[in-house]
């Protein structure tokens, strides 16, 4: 019993030979933090213990009771006095920072955590082709520390935006930057669907970390934390997708649109056609024909559409070689694929599905 009391910092004395045995009683009058052990007709040694509250007043009580009490008022002791958790950000300490699309304000957010609040730009399900700020974005981008933008003329809207949101504290940091970009006929400065790969979204990762630093040093550490652990997530996901395309039957891609050519060309695929050369413009019968014997000649045993657009023009084709369409998303941002991890596996499952690899 001494031993046990000894780890709060209360030592019992000696109480004489009375043979009664002792009960708990408030020392008090059941006021917070004061009790005593006494024996009756003993005159006792009273014990401060404070902050903890104890019991009221108890009547003698034999010894399996006394046992229960002391487990009781263990359990206030070291479940009511433990120290609270270290207090996180409130919603207005935290830094404001925005991103253009749902796997970039993913990324942001992974490696962020609780010290930041992230706008995303353009909404899941809308295309960033298409896609113009509203003016509550405006808002919030005019109090905003930080815009993670891809880059590669994805953004077309940027530099207007911000312009127009006249905020001198407002960073912008391009992701591509100073990165390898495949060119495409479609797009002036390069395919810009960078992030479609996970390992150059690896890179992305490490920027947004350093740039949350600069923006954030009391943060350095969480940041730093949070990146190593989301970038091991990505390690991972690679080595998967490594696996599973080795075990494709086929390596060709009939696509939408050229989302998918630093994936296709990081993971050994090829890219047998595209619908969609240039965003937004609806192909040609005479193109929809080429696309048909392509996908013929070629032996691609599926065809994808992408969520963003519709699929009516991909199905006419799928209808026209005998081949089945399915799904790739190159966004997300809702279920199953709201966050980036999420939304790759969704992805990798869509193409072992449509080019026969091992589940």
């Amino acid at each position: 019993m001494q031993t046990f009391w000894r780890k709060f910092g209360v030592t019992l004395q000696p109480w004489g030979n009375s043979p009664r045995k002792p009960q708990i009683t408030d020392g008090r009058g059941g006021r917070r933090g004061r009790f005593r052990i006494a024996n009756k007709g003993d005159q006792g040694t009273e014990y401060r213990h404070s902050p903890c509250p104890l019991p009221a007043q108890r009547s003698p009580r034999r010894i399996p009771a006394l046992v229960g009490v002391l487990f009781a008022l263990l359990l206030g002791l070291t479940a009511g006095c433990r120290p609270a958790p270290g207090p996180s950000p409130q919603p207005s300490e935290r830094l404001l920072v925005a991103a253009s699309i749902p796997p970039l304000a993913d990324m942001v957010r992974q490696v962020g955590g609780q010290r930041i609040d992230v706008l995303t730009m353009v909404p899941p399900g809308a295309s960033p082709h298409t896609y113009e700020p509203t003016p509550s974005q405006m808002r919030d981008l005019a109090r905003a520390r930080l815009l993670f933008l891809n880059g590669v003329g994805l953004e077309f809207w940027a530099d207007k935006a911000v312009e127009a949101a006249g905020n001198p504290q407002l960073q912008v940091v391009v992701l591509s930057q100073g990165m390898d970009i495949l060119q495409h006929s479609a797009h002036a400065q390069g395919n810009p669907h960078l992030w479609l790969s996970p390992r150059r979204a690896m890179t992305y990762v490490a920027r947004i970390r350093d740039a949350l630093i600069a923006a954030d040093p009391a943060g350095e550490a969480v940041y730093r934390r949070n990146a190593q652990a989301y970038l091991t997530k990505l390690r991972t996901l690679d080595a998967d997708i490594r696996q599973a395309v080795a075990t494709f039957r086929s390596k060709e891609m009939v696509t939408f649109h050229a989302a998918w050519a630093y994936f296709i060309a990081d993971y050994g695929l090829h890219q047998a056609a595209v619908l969609e050369p240039t965003p937004g413009k609806e192909p040609s019968a005479a193109e929809i024909a080429q696309i048909v014997a392509v996908v013929k000649a070629s032996g691609a045993p599926a065809v994808f559409a992408e969520p963003q657009f519709s699929p009516r023009a991909m199905q006419a084709i799928a209808e026209a070689a005998g081949v089945p369409v399915l799904t790739l998303g190159p966004l997300g941002g809702t279920p199953p694929r709201e966050t980036y991890l999420k939304l790759m596996r969704w992805n990798l499952e869509q193409l072992r599905k449509g080019l026969g690899g091992t589940p």
